[in-house]
């Protein structure tokens, strides 16, 4: 039977969002060439979370834009709503983009009687309906597994790596710099792709990263750009303590990169005084006008394009191999 019409591939791809990064939502649906679906998500005045999507959705591959920041559990809650709304409306395929995987520092059982709360909230999100996730920078690799649904984990580095190239330094002024060791294979990748040479920050816990204390660290930076590279910054506390070891070596400058700025307590204000020339993180995590205005050191990097073209590479059934390139 001929219906007389070509279906456009386009019309049965829906972005909606909540309330955790709109302004992403925005641009990714922008690269994407489509509206946002109409959405509302709020709270009742008994704190119960509320989602209702407005358009239809009945047989569509639909995309939420919902990484799980600050407030963490509402921002969770609300994306397991929109999945079951979604459900309960009859979309097709129900992708969930999370380029902030919250509770993703706990991966593993490292101490008596504590959860694995990243494996909780992936089980979560798959009871809920979810098809499939999109995801940037696990703070872990093997979260992915933690997931019984296909998970496409997207990487940041071709982003940092475009903005160094840009400045124009050459290989041989630069210098890579791991926090710590548990970040070495991250800022490793980094380097290869910088063509620079690598460094190690060797510190102490004492308690919390808080407490940490930086000895020194390993690798020549004497007279280089050095760029500290790690997948989040929260308190900036270590990152700053190896900042300031960095400069005390002979750095010429130093930046820092982190894909997911959660900036939590005073970290603005640290950054602002501390020995670090520019902060470089993406928007996966929303930065308040606020936020902004305390800190000149601050540059935000889009990270929509690339979410953009992974979805329509993902909806079109295409591999999503060369974004890693």
């Amino acid at each position: 039977m001929t219906w007389g019409k070509v279906i456009n591939m386009s019309s049965k791809l829906k972005i909606l969002t909540g309330n955790a990064n709109p302004l992403l939502a925005k641009e990714i649906a922008a690269f994407a060439g489509i509206a946002l679906c109409e959405t509302e998500v709020f709270k009742f005045s008994n704190d119960e979370s509320f989602a209702k999507i407005i358009d239809n959705v009945r047989g569509d591959d639909v995309f939420i834009i919902q990484p799980t920041c600050y407030p963490v559990n509402d921002s969770i809650m609300e994306l397991l709503i929109m999945i079951d709304a979604l459900k309960r409306a009859s979309a097709n395929r129900i992708n969930c983009v999370i380029p902030y995987y919250g509770y993703g520092r706990s991966d593993k059982k490292d101490q008596p009687r504590v959860p694995i709360t990243a494996k909780l909230v992936a089980d979560l999100i798959t009871i809920a309906g979810a098809n499939r996730v999109l995801t940037l920078d696990l703070h872990a690799d093997q979260i992915q597994g933690f997931f019984d649904i296909p998970v496409d984990h997207l990487y940041s580095t071709p982003i940092f790596v475009k903005y160094f190239k840009n400045l124009g330094y050459k290989s041989d002024e630069k210098v890579v710099v791991s926090p710590d060791s548990g970040g070495a294979n991250r800022a490793r990748a980094f380097a290869k792709r910088l063509e620079c040479s690598l460094a190690i920050g060797d510190k102490r816990r004492q308690g919390n990263d808080d407490n940490a204390e930086v000895l020194h660290v390993i690798g020549e930076v004497k007279d280089k750009i050095a760029i500290l590279y790690d997948d989040i910054i929260d308190t900036g506390s270590t990152l700053i303590k190896v900042a300031s070891k960095l400069t005390e070596q002979g750095a010429k400058q130093v930046y820092a990169c982190c894909v997911h700025g959660v900036l939590s307590k005073n970290a603005v204000e640290n950054i602002e005084k501390s020995t670090i020339d520019k902060l470089l993180i993406t928007n996966s995590i929303p930065l308040s006008d606020e936020k902004k205005g305390r800190s000149s050191k601050i540059v935000q990097l889009s990270i929509a394009e690339l979410l953009a073209t992974a979805i329509r590479k993902i909806h079109m059934e295409e591999s999503i191999s060369t974004l890693f390139r």
